[in-house]
């Protein structure tokens, strides 16, 4: 078995590693995510992850051998990068933009071979639909807080579930790790993605 090492602190991408066999070691990277500000959409993402994956791959707490997983994701709207609200206000204005739209939600992963010093990565596109959702609806979902630590101010797993109408490519993604792109870096750096698989 390879340990895997998750470089973020998104319960979301745990629990979607979890589902799928894997029990990462997480370990924050502490990347300040609004220096990239400005640049667009797909490489801000791919960027951040990158970054995030750097700062622990060389960290004497990681496991030797290990693969360090960084990702990062924003809501690609009207080429504009949508992270986190910074506070509740901006997820109302956010989800009056969105709402009855589309959006692309691009997640960028970057994986490092502790081994061999190899790296991979490449970003995740995935299309979203938003329903037509009313100012009541858009005020009870701020208020539970949930958007506002979510890139995009949305979920399509927990509570804003029932306010995206349908996506286009890999669930996964949407909630924060693309596990088919993974097992394709994984596979780029001569590992197999079974590998990384918990002993049951």
């Amino acid at each position: 078995m390879t340990q895997l090492v998750l470089a973020s602190a998104s319960p979301a991408r745990l629990q979607t590693l979890r589902n799928a066999g894997i029990e990462p070691v997480v370990i924050v990277s502490g990347v300040d995510e609004s220096q990239l500000d400005g640049l667009p959409p797909a490489e801000l993402a791919l960027q951040l992850a990158e970054l995030k994956c750097a700062a622990v791959a060389n960290r004497a707490d990681v496991p030797s051998g290990a693969l360090v997983l960084g990702c990062d994701s924003v809501l690609d709207l009207d080429g504009v990068a949508l992270g986190k609200p910074g506070d509740p206000e901006e997820a109302v204005r956010r989800w009056q933009d969105m709402r009855g739209r589309s959006g692309v939600l691009r997640t960028g992963h970057s994986l490092r071979d502790t081994a061999t010093g190899r790296v991979a990565a490449a970003t995740a596109s995935t299309t979203v639909h938003f329903a037509d959702v009313t100012d009541e609806e858009v005020a009870a979902y701020v208020a539970t807080g949930e958007p506002l630590v979510v890139a995009g101010a949305f979920t399509v797993d927990g509570l804003g579930g029932a306010f995206v109408t349908g996506i286009e490519g890999d669930h996964h993604n949407v909630v924060g790790v693309s596990l088919p792109l993974v097992r394709d870096l994984v596979a780029e750096l001569g590992r197999s993605w079974t590998e990384l698989w918990a002993p049951r």
